[in-house]
């Protein structure tokens, strides 16, 4: 089984998977948000087909670790999803992870918006792996 990472947003959703012993986190897609039931169906499926147990989700704070407005949105949306596939998930504080993701970005794209791209699917690998990384 493997665990998943999201990076949530209101117009894109970061996803990265681990390997089948939870040892590393990979970038896997970005997801283009429609509405919520063409998402929650798409993460449904996606769950299934990938065999994944558990989800790791990053909670955006602010730099005083408080919640941002977003955080309401991405809980509901997290609290829909695990409900519908009897998964537990986790939250995590993000803070940092697009700012990192970016970096690691640079030094092998010079391109914004070719980073840009990718940016969602590597900073749920950042959240993902940081979780595995703790839990060891």
């Amino acid at each position: 089984m493997k665990a998943m990472g999201i990076d949530f947003g209101l117009a894109r959703i970061g996803i990265a998977l681990s390997d089948e012993t939870k040892f590393l986190a990979s970038p896997y897609s970005t997801y283009r948000r429609k509405n919520e039931n063409e998402d929650l169906t798409y993460f449904i499926d996606l769950i299934k087909s990938q065999k994944v147990d558990e989800i790791v989700c990053g909670l955006p704070l602010n730099m005083q670790g408080e919640e941002q407005e977003i955080a309401s949105l991405t809980r509901d949306f997290m609290s829909k999803l695990s409900s519908m596939v009897n998964i537990k998930v986790e939250f995590v504080d993000e803070r940092m992870s697009s700012i990192m993701a970016d970096d690691l970005l640079k030094k092998t794209e010079k391109d914004w918006k070719k980073r840009k791209e990718k940016l969602d699917s590597v900073s749920a690998s950042i959240i993902l792996q940081d979780y595995l990384d703790i839990r060891r």
